[in-house]
Formats: C-alpha cells, sequence, structure tokens
C-alpha cells in the first residue's frame, strides 16, 4: 500500500496496518461496521476505503464517559478511535480478514457523527448484494459505495486509468482535453441537446465523441493525442450502456492500422500485467468475413470453441425446393454443430429455433447424427447422402445435433451467431483453460445497407477506404474496404477506430456516396473538410470503452457496477432525482415553450 498522508483526525488507515506495526500507538477514523458486546468487552469492526480492523474496548482500561460512547456505537456511525496494535490470541484470529492477525486496543473513542439507520446492510466482506432491489441501492448509492464489490471495482477503474496515462505518457502522448459544448454531428445515435441563453433558438450538443476535435488536432501537429474523454449518448440502454460514459480516446499521424494496432496491443499487454498480474499473450487477428464466417458475428467470444460451417458444397441439387431456392439465388447453407444434443427434445430445439429466428433466420432445419445415419426434420425431401457430406464438413458424430440456417450469408451467420453464443451460455461451452480471449477483427467493408435502400457507414464517415479515391469507384460499394479495426475481449467490442480519411476529395466523395451532398457537408463539416485541405497529415487512431474495459476487469455483470453514481436504464438518477422539470423561469431565460397539450406518460 503506498504512504497514507497522516492528517490531524489519524495517522493510519486500517488496511495499511500489519503484524509489523504490534505495539505502535494509532490514531484511526471510519465506519462502525459491525459492534459485538461479549461480557463487558465491546469489540466493533472499523472500516474505511482501505479495509476493516478489530477494536476492543474495555471498561477497565476506559474512562467511563469514554466508554459510555462505544456502548451506544451502531452501524456506519462515523468515529475516531485512539488505540495501540496488538497481536490477537491465536484462537481469535481471522484467516478472512487481511487484518485478521491484529486489533486495536482502544484508548479514546470519539463520535464524529452518528448515523441514520441504514437502508440496507453494509456487509463489505460478502460478495453477494442480498435481497436489496437495485432502484433502493441507487436512491442511496453512497451507502451501498461502502460495499466491497464497487470499492474494489472502482479502485480498479482507478488503476485502469493511472496505468494507461502512466503507458501513454511513455509513449510521448499528449493529454488534451477537447470541448463539451459542441454542434451536432451524425455518429449513429442521438445527441443529448442544451439550449443556447444568449443566442435564442439555437442549440449545442453534448459530444458523441471528441471524433472531429482530434482530426483537427492532427491537422494542427499534435501527432499523439490521447483524452479519457467523457462522452454522450441519448439511445436505448442496455446492461452495457450508459448515457453517459467514458473512452480512452487516442489519435496519431502519420501511421498505419498496423501502427495504432501495435500500439493499443501494448496499452493492454501493460493493463492486464498492472491491473491484473495477467500476461496476455499474443493477440489475434481475424479479417471481419473470417469473424462471420466462422462465429457469425463480428465481436467472437473466442472462449467458446464451437464454430460455424459452410455447408452449401453439401447440399446442391437435392431437389428441396427450400435449399435449392437459396443456393441458385446465391444463398449459403450455414451449420452449428451441437455436441452431443442428439437426444435432445423438440422442445429445446423449438426454443433454439425461436432464438434464431429473432436474429433473423426464416426457420432452421435440425438433424441428428445416430450410429446408423441420420434422423432429420427433412427426411422426406433431402437424402441422408447430403446429410453424410454435411456432416464430415461438420466433424458431426453420432450423438451431435446440426443445426442449419438456408439464407443470404450475413443473414444466415448472423443467425447462427446469435444462436451459438446462447447455447453457449446454456450448456456451459466458455473454455476455462485461457479466461482472457483478445482479439483484432480488421478489414471491414466501408459501407452497409441502409434502411432506406441506400449506405450507411460501418463504422462513421471519416474511415478511410482501403486505395484511397479509386476505391470509391468501385461498381458495388458494398465490396470497398475499409481501413477499420475493433478490439474485441470475450464477446465484446472494446473499442472500434480506423485511418481516417485525410484528403478533401476523398472525404467529399464518401460523404456524397452516404447520400450528403456539398451543401449539406459544408453546412455541417465545412471545418473539417476547410481543415483537410491546410496540409492534413496521414492519421488514424481508436476509442475503447473505459467503462467496459473496468466491468469486464472487475467481472461484473453491468456497466453501473463500475461507475460511481449510474443511471438506471430508463436513464434516471435515482439519487438525485435527474432528470427534473424545469420552472418557468429558466424555459424563459432559455427562450424555450414547452408543450403541454400531451405530456409525455
Amino acid at each position: 500500500m503506498k504512504e497514507y498522508l497522516a492528517t490531524s483526525l489519524r495517522s493510519r488507515v486500517t488496511g495499511a496496518l500489519s503484524d509489523d506495526n504490534v505495539g505502535e500507538s494509532v490514531a484511526l477514523c471510519g465506519w462502525i461496521h459491525r459492534r459485538r458486546d461479549h461480557g463487558g468487552l465491546v469489540f466493533f469492526d472499523l472500516r474505511d476505503r482501505y479495509g476493516l480492523l478489530q477494536c476492543v474496548a474495555s471498561p477497565e482500561r476506559l474512562p467511563a464517559d469514554v466508554f459510555a460512547v462505544v456502548e451506544k456505537l451502531r452501524a456506519e456511525d462515523v468515529v475516531a478511535v485512539e488505540g495501540k496494535v496488538l497481536a490477537r490470541p491465536q484462537e481469535s484470529v481471522n484467516p478472512e480478514m487481511a487484518t485478521g492477525t491484529i486489533e486495536i486496543d482502544v484508548v479514546a473513542c470519539r463520535l464524529l457523527n452518528e448515523s441514520a439507520t441504514p437502508p440496507f446492510p453494509v456487509d463489505v466482506e460478502k460478495e453477494g448484494r442480498g435481497e436489496v432491489a437495485e432502484e433502493v441501492r441507487l436512491r442511496h448509492r453512497y451507502v451501498e459505495l461502502r460495499r466491497l464489490i464497487p470499492t474494489r471495482a472502482l479502485g480498479l477503474r482507478h488503476k485502469i486509468t493511472i496505468e494507461t496515462r502512466r503507458y501513454l505518457d511513455g509513449l510521448d502522448f499528449w493529454e488534451i482535453e477537447t470541448p463539451i459544448l459542441t454542434r451536432r454531428t451524425p455518429e449513429g445515435a442521438r445527441d443529448f441537446l442544451v439550449p443556447s441563453r444568449v443566442q435564442p433558438g439555437k442549440f449545442y450538443a453534448l459530444p458523441q465523441s471528441p471524433q472531429l476535435y482530434k482530426q483537427l488536432l492532427m491537422v494542427a501537429g499534435y501527432d499523439r493525442y490521447y483524452q479519457l474523454a467523457r462522452c454522450f449518448r441519448d439511445e436505448d440502454l442496455r446492461a452495457d450502456r450508459q448515457p453517459e460514459f467514458s473512452q480512452i480516446d487516442l489519435e496519431m499521424s502519420f501511421v498505419g492500422a498496423e501502427d495504432v494496432i501495435a500500439v493499443v496491443s501494448g496499452l493492454f499487454h501493460h493493463l492486464f500485467e498492472s491491473c491484473l498480474d495477467y500476461q496476455l499473450g499474443e493477440i489475434p487477428t481475424l479479417t471481419y468475413d473470417e469473424a462471420m464466417s466462422r462465429f457469425g458475428t463480428d465481436k467472437p467470444d473466442l472462449r467458446i470453441n464451437q464454430e460455424l460451417t459452410d455447408v452449401t458444397g453439401a447440399f446442391r441439387d437435392t431437389g428441396f425446393r427450400v435449399f435449392d431456392d437459396v443456393v441458385g439465388a446465391g444463398g449459403r447453407l450455414v451449420a452449428l454443430r451441437v455436441p452431443a444434443a442428439g437426444e435432445e427434445s423438440r422442445g429445446t430445439i423449438d426454443r433454439w429455433t425461436e432464438v434464431a429466428g429473432a436474429a433473423g433466420a426464416k426457420g432452421v432445419v435440425w438433424a441428428r447424427r445416430q450410429t446408423d445415419g441420420w434422423r432429420t426434420a427433412v427426411d422426406k425431401f433431402v437424402d441422408s447422402a447430403y446429410w453424410d457430406r454435411a456432416g464430415e464438413l461438420a466433424n458431426a458424430e453420432p450423438g451431435d445435433l446440426l443445426l442449419v440456417v438456408a439464407d443470404q450469408q450475413r443473414v444466415a451467420q448472423q443467425a447462427l451467431g446469435e444462436l451459438r453464443l446462447h447455447i453457449a451460455i446454456e450448456r456451459d461451452w466458455l473454455d476455462d483453460r485461457s479466461p482472457w480471449r483478445l482479439l483484432w477483427v480488421v478489414d471491414f467493408p466501408l459501407f452497409e445497407p441502409g434502411a432506406d435502400g441506400g449506405l450507411e457507414p460501418s463504422h462513421h464517415p471519416f474511415t478511410a477506404p482501403r486505395g484511397g479515391l479509386e476505391a470509391l469507384d468501385a461498381s458495388d460499394p458494398l465490396t470497398i474496404e475499409s481501413e477499420a479495426y475493433d478490439l474485441v475481449l470475450n464477446g465484446y467490442e472494446l473499442g472500434s477506430g480506423s485511418i481516417r480519411i485525410h484528403q478533401r476529395p476523398v472525404q467529399e466523395r464518401a460523404f456524397a456516396m452516404l447520400g450528403i451532398d456539398r451543401t449539406e457537408a459544408e453546412e455541417k463539416f465545412g471545418f473539417l473538410l476547410e481543415a483537410l485541405e491546410h496540409g492534413a497529415p496521414p492519421h488514424g487512431g481508436i476509442a475503447l470503452g473505459l467503462d467496459r474495459i473496468a466491468m469486464l476487469f472487475a467481472g461484473a455483470t453491468s456497466l453501473r457496477e463500475v461507475i460511481a453514481f449510474p443511471k438506471t436504464t430508463s436513464a434516471s438518477a435515482l439519487l438525485e432525482g435527474a432528470p427534473s422539470t424545469p420552472d418557468e423561469g429558466d424555459l424563459a431565460d432559455l427562450h424555450i415553450r414547452l408543450d403541454q397539450a400531451d405530456p409525455p406518460a
């Protein structure tokens, strides 16, 4: 533990004391964690951020007025204690406490503040949360933060940020802050808008990321930038999303994708070693097409050993219209092998079919590999010889189950990718021998089909096409590859980055292909286009989700566990009651009038 700076109220902290301090006199401050009265002697556990320490108060060694204070202590009272560090008797050593071999013989105790009865027990020695509803815990978050789980999680988050800064500073990155009040830019989610008081009718936007500012910093010549950036997105929430979040944002000039990947790979080797004492090893790289064909997702969890298999070649000219029509239209038949599931009930298979259906599959064909052949859902239409070939491709053995989706390639892959993940959790397919599986996914398409029949950027509209301006002349824009790369850990996307467009003609052409005409481009991005004409260097970077990294490192299941004061899934802050309704004076200052004719439910 670091050297603790003593104050006028305390000389040490609980977690810094050990057998080496026996015989020393100390002054401690903290909260009453638990109090016990044993035949006149009073034992209480003193808790601070650093740990727990047992204190013993004897009526024979304390003045009556001091002992009277000790007798009235209750859970979460704040106290100042003075005493001598003693070795515990052997029979009372507590091996579950870091300080379980010592105790404090109290010579003075002062009540600094009495606590009301806490809304739930603060049991920092146990990992469980009990039956306390999340709404109650978030409403009294300042009490929950005293517990062991959030204390450890926030301590680990602090360690991640410190080690990130140390690593990047060692590579001569500068930490530079970018504006919070900015203008709207299309980045895939709704903006939070802030009305301007001094410019009526105009609004700032809270940044979804510092993307354009960090590109401008590269134009300015600050060739290695980073920031622990606060970002905001007004989108529907899940366990791994919050309306305001933090990211490790970095950008570099005069680099290719391999240079950014090397720097970030080094960062994660450093973080795993310094924060988790874990040697990460080599980080593999998969292309986007390989990830989709093997795993059905661009963020695969490599701890799951089962992969998808393209079995289209095994089912040519079957005479079964469902299969033949898909193959004739250029689609694919993709299979997922489920080992030792040949006897699974139809109810289970129907449930799995629903999972694939929710991910876009029109249906799932099942086939059971038996010792004497195949039993399938389409026995009347597809001869077993076709299944023999498919089973050989998928390495199916007797007792296995094959689940096949026939559809357009990406639909079939994504549907079985979702099903693969679902069955992996249900049947515990995770490989515990390697708890951390990090990988890079590269060679993403530049565009993807838009909902309106046009194009959308696969990442964002500032991502460079591989091949520059000439690449944008491709007859099929969906075949254009980008200089993008994603970092994935255990099935979670930790970060997304790319080499950026650094020439105005390329950026204008990319905008045009996305349906952003010159007028709109000038209105929304004129400052960027102008900057690209003033000596913009080749540059690229990445944004890494700090909250998500902390969540995974801490073994948590929700971002809320690694954020000090998080929002609920309805974007509410239960502690302080945000968002709230402004009064009429505030609205008048901001030149806003609310339409109350049909208030929201």
